[in-house]
């Protein structure tokens, strides 16, 4: 009987101080608006099928399948596709990094590397943090950031780039844009995609940053501002809950009756009974 013993380096590596904040499987359609942006967090693009174009810091550059773009905080860009052989890629979207790209004299804000060599490899732990991403299961986010981890320790072992870890973010440009447009708009009909369309970010992100930001979500923020405007027009209208509903942005009365209930406890005719006094 032989026993091998391999002893563990552990104590030589340092925890990856990042989160995965959003992941996502996109194609590139006829109804997709390509616009340069910007994102205070490093975002990683894999393509899956196809060829395109990338705009980056104001270089342009060709991409195909298996290419793998790394894009720093900050720094403007987006994806054009061939219409012959439109793009087809994931997105990673993970604060709390930065990269080194380059040289002491040359930095680079983003860079390029192919993975065909181990697509398989890519795939596997892609496909799994989109699972664990957008499923409900137990300790999801714990496997979702470690299985990220563990591709970027790959990727760090196959090409020669360095890794630094950012500060915290406050609440961004983009985020203030999302809230000033909720309270402009709250009752006219808008959708989670609305909003993210609007900043020009992707909508986890924007959901994940406006909650840190606001302590809620930006769905919620909206009911949030139209509950308060059907509050005040139940104490100062003799409108029907129908009209109250329809005028603050609900898509049915049902609909507003339920979200005032679990905002407030109450049904909005118990509400209008306590805060209306009748006349002497």
């Amino acid at each position: 009987m032989s026993n091998n013993r391999y002893d563990s380096a552990i104590e030589n590596f340092h925890k990856i101080n990042a989160k995965l904040i959003y992941i996502s499987m996109s194609k590139y359609e006829d109804d997709w608006n390509s616009t340069p942006h910007t994102h205070q967090f490093t975002e990683f693009f894999y393509v899956l099928k196809g060829k395109g174009r990338f705009f980056v810091d104001g270089k342009t550059f060709d991409v195909k399948e298996d290419d793998f773009i790394v894009v720093n905080p900050n720094v403007e860009h987006t994806e054009y596709s061939l219409d012959a052989n439109p793009l087809e890629y994931v997105v990673l979207g993970v604060e709390g990094l930065c990269f080194l790209f380059g040289n002491e004299d040359a930095q680079e804000s983003y860079d390029i590397y192919n993975y065909r060599a181990y697509r398989e490899e890519v795939l596997f732990y892609l496909k799994i943090m989109l699972r664990e991403l957008q499923g409900e299961e137990a300790y999801n986010e714990i496997v979702y950031n470690n299985m990220f981890e563990v591709l970027l320790i790959h990727m760090m072992r196959y090409e020669n780039f360095n890794m630094s870890v950012l500060p915290p973010k406050s609440s961004s440009k983009e985020i203030g844009i999302v809230r000033r447009y909720i309270d402009a708009n709250f009752k006219h009909n808008i959708t989670l995609d609305d909003l993210a369309k609007i900043a020009h970010i992707n909508k986890f992100y924007l959901v994940h940053t406006f909650k840190k930001s606001y302590g809620i979500s930006p769905v919620n923020y909206l009911i949030v501002k139209r509950i308060e405007e059907s509050k005040h027009l139940l104490k100062t209208t003799n409108n029907s809950l129908s009209k109250i509903a329809h005028v603050v942005g609900f898509s049915s009365p049902s609909y507003f009756s339920q979200a005032f209930k679990t905002a407030t406890g109450k049904t909005p005719n118990e509400y209008r009974k306590e805060t209306v006094k009748s006349p002497n």
